[in-house]
């Protein structure tokens, strides 16, 4: 069974950050409405410190599924993105890479002579001397870490977890559900490859659900996987083709689930919808194997699992439409929830804003291809212009590219400028037995617009 005491962890020092700490320290969060930050928000909430933090869209007004009012109701303090909320007691200032150079809460930092930290850092501090269940992938580990983290406390082990998304069961007016206060010597993480901050990490055990080209060229992709699995002590849980591109490069135990023994899921809830989603759940399912679970127990805490928000988030039907929310953002979530969601008699109608424009650059053809391979005849992509909250980025090819590479593949694909163009024309084309399933990451308009078309 998971047992903290016992097992190898990522530090021999005790987290300065958990529970038992005995000092309340001041976290400013830059960007703190974002999947990342306000999770690591909540989680620096749960374990009794004072949290405060800014946000572009609060300076909109603009709200992202309530993420920012929970927040509050959780304690944290919000402040416009002018450096008013750093004072000279601040413990630290925390980015993630996605912060400008330029940003008023640096300036600020600077000014008072307070650290800046790179979120990721306060992860490794809060699972400190504890035992840690990493989850690493290029697709598929925020439902992978929510089913991870939903499946032990259900088999009574009360895990701490960090995830990118919001586990629908455990969310609260003031409780985002993206973390989950429970014991402070187990963890469950989801970890990230985008800003290669996975490497600060030496879990005890970790699933790797699969390696593709995302953030960076594939071989790149596949050595900065290689160099995390040297850090995991014990095992590690393989999604199909990942252990061949790991073996003879970790002392860990590889356990693929090709080669592993099978362990029937039974029935998936219907919050798991799609192959890539059994996949995850048979990735979930023999971690907790290998932890000392019995199958049947297992099975049997699979079977209240509510899914995860944005991950195909079945969010509402009218007259005859089915509307899903999913946050993909790369070739393969993409392809993945377009074949999941895919109607047998209807049509799909696939709406996608790409979350930036060297994103769109790098996997172009990637794209093309996914979209290409998956879409029938019938079914059709509307893309809107990629989302820029900002920066130096160069915007020289924008979504447009996209479709014309789509329509010379002969997929139907247009542009829409705009939501208005887009309801307008998802209203003038929707019948019954169609289905919607709106993409992306990053503009937190998206899963509004879906949840708005559902309701209307």
């Amino acid at each position: 069974m998971v047992d903290g005491k016992n097992n190898s962890a990522v530090s021999h020092q005790p987290s300065t950050l958990s529970p038992a700490s005995s000092s309340i320290l001041h976290f400013h969060l830059v960007g703190i409405a974002g999947v990342g930050m306000s999770a690591l928000a909540q989680a620096l909430l749960n374990a009794g410190h004072a949290v405060s933090g800014s946000d572009r869209f609060l300076d909109q007004g603009r709200e992202n599924l309530g993420v920012l009012e929970t927040l509050r109701r959780a304690g944290a303090k919000l402040f416009p993105q002018d450096g008013s909320g750093v004072t000279a007691h601040t413990t630290a200032v925390v980015v993630s890479t996605a912060i400008e150079a330029d940003n008023p809460d640096l300036a600020a930092a600077q000014t008072f002579g307070v650290p800046v930290r790179h979120r990721s850092e306060l992860l490794v501090e809060l699972v400190a001397g504890q035992q840690l269940l990493a989850i690493a992938g290029t697709a598929g580990k925020t439902t992978t870490t929510a089913l991870v983290g939903h499946l032990l406390v259900e088999l009574g082990a009360d895990p701490s977890v960090v995830n990118g998304g919001v586990a629908l069961g455990w969310q609260r007016p003031d409780a985002l559900g993206s973390a989950r206060k429970g014991r402070a010597d187990l963890w469950v993480l989801e970890t990230d490859e985008s800003d290669r901050s996975l490497l600060r990490f030496a879990p005890d055990w970790a699933i790797v659900t699969n390696i593709s080209k995302d953030h960076f060229e594939l071989d790149q992709v596949v050595a900065l996987f290689r160099q995390f699995a040297v850090q995991v002590r014990t095992g590690i849980v393989c999604g199909p083709g990942v252990a061949a591109l790991l073996r003879g490069h970790t002392a860990a135990k590889l356990v693929e689930l090709a080669a592993t023994r099978p362990l029937p899921l039974g029935p998936l809830p219907a919050a798991l919808p799609g192959r890539h989603n059994a996949e995850n759940a048979l990735l979930a399912a023999t971690l907790c194997e290998r932890l000392g679970y019995a199958p049947e127990a297992i099975r049997a805490a699979l079977a209240t699992f509510q899914g995860v928000q944005r991950r195909l988030e079945r969010v509402g039907a009218c007259d005859g439409v089915t509307f899903f929310d999913d946050y993909a953002h790369n070739p393969a979530k993409m392809a993945a929830a377009c074949a999941a969601v895919q109607p047998e008699r209807g049509r799909l109608f696939a709406v996608w804003r790409p979350h930036g424009f060297g994103p769109l650059k790098l996997m172009l053809g990637e794209l093309t291809d996914a979209l290409a391979g998956v879409l029938r005849p019938q079914d059709a992509v509307l893309l809107l212009p990629v989302f820029y909250a900002g920066g130096t980025t160069s915007s020289a090819l924008n979504s447009d590219a996209l479709v014309d590479a789509l329509v010379a593949r002969g997929v139907a694909a247009e542009l829409a400028p705009d939501y208005a163009a887009l309801e307008a024309r998802l209203r003038a084309a929707l019948r019954p037995g169609d289905v919607v399933l709106v993409m992306g990451a990053r503009d937190p308009d998206l899963p509004l617009f879906a949840r708005r078309l559902a309701a209307q």
